[in-house]
Order: C-alpha cells, then structure tokens, then sequence
C-alpha cells in the first residue's frame, strides 16, 4: 500500500480532504509521510535552504541572536528555541558565531522544536549533546526569555484553497476519480470570505495563525523576539501557491503524495495579527534588507580575504541570498517580540 492507496480508502469512506488535510497526510503520516520517512535536503536531495547555501546566513542569524540577548539585558538563563532546524546546519552556524559575545552561549539552554526522526537524528550527529529536542514548542520549558529562529518552517504548515466562481466562493479538496486515482474537486465554501474576481485564490492557513498566536503570548508573558524567515507575501493577497518539490523541479501535488515536499508560501500579515492579538509586537522586511542590516556585504569581503580562492563561489553564494530574482525579495524575514524594545536589523530607520 502506498500513501496514495491509503489516502484514496480513507476519502471513499469519509468524503474529500481539505488541501490543509492533504498536506498534513503527505508530510507527517507516520508511515508514508515526507517528514516523517524521506526528507532530503541540499543539493543532492529535494530542496536547498539558505543554511546550506551559505555559513554566512546562520552566521548572521547567530550574531541577530546575541544582538538581541545584549538589548535584552543579558538574561541569564534564557531560551533559545528553533523550530524546524532541518539538518542542524542553521544552529551549528549560529552557536558558532555566538561565541563571540561572552556569556551568550553560556545562559542558553538550546532547543530544537523537530517532529521529524530522520532529521532529529542527523541533527543530533551534528550537535550532539549541546542540545534538548522537543516535539512541539509546548513541550520546551517557558518561564525565560525565548529567543527563537525558524527558517522555512511556515511554508510547511497546511492551508485550505479556497477558489471563487461565477456563483460564490468555493473550497479546492481532494477526491478520487471511478478508477480510485486522486483528483481535485470543489465543494461550497463553509465561511464567508471577502469579494474578489471569478478564478480568485485565496489560501488560509489556521495553523500559521495559531503558532503566531501561540509565539505572541509566550513572548508578551516571558520577553524576548521571534526570527521566521520564509518565502511568502507581507501584504494580504490572493494565489495558487500550492507547490510540490522533488530534485529540485516542481512536481503534479497529486502524482506522488509523501515523496515529495508540500509546501504554501507564508502568510505574514496573519502570522503577526495573531502575534499582535496575543500582545506581541511585529515587524517584516525583505530577506535582502534583513541581511544587509546584519552585515552580510562585509562578511562576504571578510571571507574573501581570508578565502581569495573562494571568491566565485562566495559571491554566488551572496548572490543568492540576497539578490531580487534569488531569494532576497520572495524571503521576508519576520520578527515577533515582547513590548517595549526593537529588535536588532527591525529598529526604525
């Protein structure tokens, strides 16, 4: 049996699945899902993320954290969280330019958030016992300061489509055809939504509401700042953004479920309306200025000089993070943080 088979049993006998139930079952059922038994990373696996393009953005990302624990005043302890940390590379690179401001790395008690036991287990071959695991960020203790980082973790939480017609807003699921193979159908929309054009896209996703929400309020109760970097929009919009990645080319979402990685861009205006909601405050800004604040360009040079072999490679690789038509205008970079401070790269111009 494969997922597609289970899935296909499971629609006849109860009806359609929301798309945000599709993605749930194609990424995490235990048996057949990506995450849980296939997830490949880097250049010879499915897809690529900034870690692994270069040590300059965990870098940076470890010296956004420090910043930010020195406005913070220092506190000791206090959390540092990442959720989603892929194969570890992220928080390598992070601890690793921590140790340049003293004290950091010594009142941090480092988590990773990882539902994944594939990735878990090479996480823990490349930080070993420098780290605690949690499976959800209500298992990681509360009480201190957080300072938490998620690198494509967003795009990885389900959302429903919803399409408008000639007749009114209807839901995009998943159905199976006579043959029993997986189809996209619509069905009536269940809640009102606002007015827009026949053919319309508009995607929802409860789950990037409820972990802003749930970041706001541990940070408006305890103090600190959230980093989520991701692909997506900071202005409400609509869009199919539905993709599936397999080596690296887009994929049918239909044609392989659980061998390939599902993923919707982030929806950043409603991550921090929640965040807000909760009693947080919350800033966003393109990939390429968050980076630029933090020194990327002069981190590039100082690379250079000590690597001048490695120029090509270190200009491409900040060509890539940074440039427009690469990842430095679809990333954004949001911060979520307590009241009463800016957070390093987001204080005001």
């Amino acid at each position: 049996m494969s997922l597609a088979d289970k899935l296909a049993a499971q629609i006849a006998q109860t009806g359609p699945l929301t798309m945000a139930q599709y993605m749930t079952a194609c990424l995490h059922d235990p048996q057949f899902g990506y995450y849980a038994t296939r997830p490949a990373l880097g250049e010879a696996g499915d897809f690529l993320t900034a870690p692994l393009v270069s040590q300059m953005f965990g870098e940076l990302i470890g010296l956004w954290a420090a910043s930010a624990w020195r406005q913070l005043g220092g506190p000791d302890p206090f959390v540092l969280i990442e959720m989603g940390p892929g194969d570890g590379t992220l928080m390598e690179d992070l601890l690793r330019a921590g140790r340049a401001l003293p004290g950091f790395l010594e009142a941090a008690e480092v988590w990773l958030v990882e539902t994944s036991e594939p990735l878990a287990a090479r996480q823990a071959a490349r930080l070993g016992d420098r780290v605690s695991w949690a499976r959800s960020l209500d298992e990681v203790p509360g009480g201190a300061p957080m300072l938490l980082v998620a690198n494509e973790l967003l795009d990885c939480l389900p959302a429903r489509q919803f399409v408008r017609t000639a007749t009114g807003w209807t839901e995009q699921v998943v159905g199976v055809d006579r043959q029993g193979a997986l189809i996209l159908g619509r069905v009536p929309a269940p809640v009102a939504l606002p007015d827009a054009r026949d053919g319309a896209v508009l995607e929802i996703s409860a789950a990037q509401e409820a972990l802003g929400a749930i970041l706001g309020q541990r940070l408006a109760e305890s103090g600190g700042a959230a980093l989520l970097i991701d692909y997506g929009r900071d202005q409400p919009g609509f869009g199919d953004t539905l993709q599936a990645l397999s080596r690296h080319r887009k994929v049918d979402p239909l044609a392989c479920p659980g061998e390939a990685d599902l993923t919707v861009w982030a929806d950043f205006p409603a991550v921090m309306a929640a965040a807000e909601a909760a009693g947080a405050r919350a800033a966003v800004q393109t990939q390429a200025a968050f980076l630029a604040r933090m020194g990327i360009g002069e981190r590039a040079e100082a690379l250079v000089r000590a690597r001048p072999d490695k120029a090509h490679t270190i200009g491409r690789q900040l060509n890539r993070l940074v440039s427009s038509d690469q990842m430095g205008e679809l990333f954004k970079a949001c911060c979520l943080y307590s009241p009463g401070w800016l957070p390093p790269a987001f204080e005001e111009d």
